[in-house]
């Protein structure tokens, strides 16, 4: 499914109706992968979809590769896979054993590590359009479980 977004706000507002979505379907574990160029949104995606769980302070884990956010209604676990190079890079991480975890993570730079999302993951797609400088097209796909997810 495909939205457009003309603000980081409402870039965010998507974010927060896909987390409200999952978690009022009872998905107390999730994987959304996040695709898109530098810039376009996709911490802003992340903010909102952890607001929708009462946590807040999402900034972009660049340097620290992954950010936890414990203290809301579930952890959300918000990686940033720029600079992962390989397996080992996400061995040394602990990415793996959060793949274990009851939460929600939520990757960005996905394209980083194809082989490694899980097969039921949900995928975001965030890109600039050529309308408006804050205009943005949002691609959801992931499956049956969003067939009834309506923005």
């Amino acid at each position: 499914m495909t939205f457009i977004t003309n603000s980081p706000n409402e870039t965010e507002d998507i974010g927060r109706r896909l987390s409200e979505f999952l978690f009022e379907k009872g998905e107390r574990k999730a994987f959304i992968a996040l695709y898109g160029d530098m810039g376009v949104g996709k911490t802003a995606f992340t903010r909102g979809f952890a607001s929708a769980l009462s946590l807040c302070g999402v900034r972009s884990p660049t340097y620290t590769i992954v950010n936890e956010y414990r203290n809301g209604r579930l952890p959300v676990f918000h990686f940033d896979m720029y600079r992962i190079e390989d397996e080992d890079d996400l061995t040394s991480i602990g990415f793996y054993d959060y793949l274990e975890k009851d939460g929600y993570c939520i990757c960005e730079w996905s394209e980083n590590i194809i082989s490694e999302i899980p097969f039921d993951a949900i995928s975001v797609t965030i890109k600039k359009t050529q309308k408006a400088d804050e205009e943005r097209e949002i691609i959801i796909e992931g499956g049956d479980l969003l067939e009834d997810f309506i923005a």
